[in-house]
């Protein structure tokens, strides 16, 4: 029974911290600044438009993609989506909503290696980069991901 008196408060404390963590990151700059910028792009009615119409046209892209290259429309509506997405991020809030996400997301990334890391230098870490490393595997893909 001590045995499983002290697992239970291992893992109390365990939870306990976590809960502590979580706080951390949730009171963070990075935080911060994610939820302004994401509070900035839901107002900004031009990003609402540009983000309507790219939704619109990568849906158009995704059922001519269904074809590839053989659909008569797929390169004109690849175009269309790339300039879509390309207005799109020259609004101001939206690179800045980007920026944002992208640090708190390194943030949320520097915090999981940590932890993998002081229990062990061979977990793997979900990559945040898909081109980077695939399959979420932080760079170690066995390419059996189906």
């Amino acid at each position: 029974m001590a045995v499983t008196e002290a697992q239970t408060l291992d893992m109390s404390a365990i939870l306990l911290g976590s809960y502590e963590l979580a706080d951390m990151i949730k009171n963070s700059a990075e935080t911060a600044d994610y939820l302004y910028w994401r509070r900035q792009v839901d107002i900004d009615p031009e990003a609402q438009r540009l983000i309507r119409e790219f939704n619109r046209t990568k849906e158009l892209f995704e059922e001519c993609q269904r074809f590839g290259h053989f659909h008569p429309n797929y390169h004109e509506a690849k175009d269309r989506m790339r300039e879509a997405e390309a207005r799109l991020e020259a609004l101001e809030s939206v690179r800045r909503f980007k920026l944002a996400e992208k640090q708190l997301d390194e943030l949320l990334h520097d915090v999981s290696e940590t932890i993998a890391r002081a229990v062990s230098d061979s977990i793997l870490v979900p990559g945040n980069e898909p081109a980077a490393g695939g399959c979420a595997s932080g760079g170690a893909c066995s390419g059996k991901c189906g």
